[in-house]
């Protein structure tokens, strides 16, 4: 299984945490992330394929992989609290994932019940 990994930078702590805490699972999984994102999962020790970042339209990447069925989930922990500047991008994402049938998690819970399939 493919799965992309995208955290905003006020949750890339948390899926730093996530990841670690489902390692097992994630490391029979393909993974990609987007910039700082892919840097900090590297870090982990996680083998993490890395796509461009968010300014040069890391998120159309992955919704390109969606949509060419390369990617098979996207784990995408956005920070809500703040407005983000790429909103459209992230919109557009979604719309992808639900276009594709392909489950986006948005929410640590909803991502362990997602690699706890793999």
């Amino acid at each position: 299984m493919v799965i992309a990994l995208i955290a905003h930078d006020g949750k890339k702590p948390e899926m730093v945490s996530f990841a670690m805490k489902n390692e097992d699972a994630l490391m029979k999984a393909n993974l990609s992330a987007i910039g700082t994102t892919g840097k900090r999962l590297k870090d982990t020790g996680l083998k993490v394929t890395k796509l461009f970042s968010v300014p040069i339209r890391g998120d159309a990447q992955i919704a390109a992989k969606v949509a060419t069925g390369e990617i098979e989930a996207v784990i995408f922990f956005g920070d809500l609290v703040c407005m983000q500047p790429h909103e459209l991008d992230v919109s557009m994402l979604k719309r992808i994932c639900d276009v594709h049938n392909v489950p986006l998690a948005a929410i640590p819970a909803t991502a362990t019940l997602i690699v706890k399939k793999l």
